[in-house]
């Protein structure tokens, strides 16, 4: 069973995936590969001797057999570059995963339909809007969504799928002993049981080191055909997944955001650079050349509403307001405006937000 000297690779923090992509290429099979000899392993083309005795020395203290059963009594399954179901787009990238663990139903989710969304950890409220906003236009749709399961907006594209029936894939930066952030526990829990998988390349013992978030993103950007960035500052995670996206040939769209906000500098580079621009699904759908009709939006009967109740929408038509700013267009007494936002309210038509602030449903 050759599963095991992958695995077995996998479990050595010393080493990466280029490391054994580099060995197996060139003994042509994995179990040779990792039981190699320092004089076999000198003979390989690029491979310092310091290297290949850190190798030697981490190897030695590596059981292949004790290996895959840490992994197989953990409940996770996992992929080899060497299996055919092994996702294509990400095989495709030049340092793909040697092993892919994964929680959840993967195959369930359509591999050649994937869109990832990543943004700011400390997103903002528009931002996180704006993101629901275009996967709630996907609904009735099997693209899949594909994000970091970090906090901020991988967090709301995570949620705004499931919500909008869509599978969804997130991808963390350490192995399944780990929960990263913790307060995503339940997210975890959801999306492996009822809406996707969750995915990594690294051991289920591996810490969610800082050096493994940016490692993590190449995987982000290789699951998905293009790559939809909602908020990057010019030095975030989300501009090199963004990068990575462009290096991976894969298309890169962004949404536009106030320009007074440090987190949309990065998004307005990308976009002068060419990125495409989305404000809704079908842009996604444009960019990727995909022939899928998102499902047709639910308009609300406007008919029964009062002059006053159509008095307020009209003055919150195309963005969120507070009630002062409502008061002050609408003309209307205080205690009225009051009695008709709750009435509104309860009726489903708006819906109150940060504050004191209203927005169309």
């Amino acid at each position: 069973m050759k599963n095991k000297f992958w695995i077995a690779f996998s479990a050595i923090e010393q080493i990466d995936s280029p490391f054994i992509h580099r060995l197996y290429n060139y003994f042509g099979d994995i179990e040779e590969a990792f039981n190699a000899g320092l004089n076999e392993l000198s003979q390989v083309d690029g491979l310092s001797v310091k290297r290949a005795e850190t190798f030697l020395r981490e190897r030695d203290k590596i059981d292949p057999d004790k290996a895959l059963f840490g992994v197989e009594n953990r409940g996770i399954n996992y992929l080899t570059l060497e299996d055919d179901n092994y996702p294509k787009m990400l095989k495709q990238i030049s340092d793909p995963p040697a092993v892919l663990y994964y929680k959840g139903d993967l195959f369930n989710c359509n591999l050649d339909r994937t869109v990832a969304v990543v943004g700011s950890r400390k997103s903002t409220y528009h931002a996180k809007e704006a993101v629901r906003k275009i996967l709630s236009e996907l609904t009735g749709t099997d693209i899949c969504i594909v994000s970091g399961l970090a906090a901020g907006i991988d967090t709301t594209a995570h949620e705004a799928a499931m919500d909008n029936g869509l599978k969804t894939i997130g991808v963390i930066a350490s192995g399944f002993d780990f929960i990263y952030p913790s307060s995503n526990k339940r997210l975890y829990e959801k999306i492996e049981k009822e809406n996707g998988a969750v995915v990594t390349e690294y051991y289920p013992t591996f810490q969610p080191l800082k050096f493994r978030f940016p490692q993590r993103n190449r995987i982000v950007s290789g699951l998905s055909y293009g790559t939809l960035v909602a908020e990057a500052s010019l030095k975030s995670g989300a501009l090199i997944t963004a990068n990575l996206c462009l290096e991976q040939g894969r298309e890169l769209m962004c949404i536009p955001g106030l320009i007074s906000n440090p987190n949309t500098e990065g998004i307005y580079k990308l976009l002068k650079n060419g990125a495409t621009l989305v404000t809704q699904a079908q842009d996604i759908l444009d960019a990727l050349n995909w022939e899928i009709k998102p499902a047709e939006q639910l308009t609300m009967d406007l008919s029964g509403l009062t002059d006053i109740e159509l008095k307020i929408l009209n003055a919150i038509e195309v963005e969120e307001k507070g009630f002062d700013e409502i008061a002050a267009i609408t003309k209307i007494d205080t205690v009225e405006l009051l009695t008709n936002l709750t009435t509104m309210e309860l009726k489903g038509i708006i819906k109150q937000v940060t504050g004191d602030r209203y927005k169309r449903v």
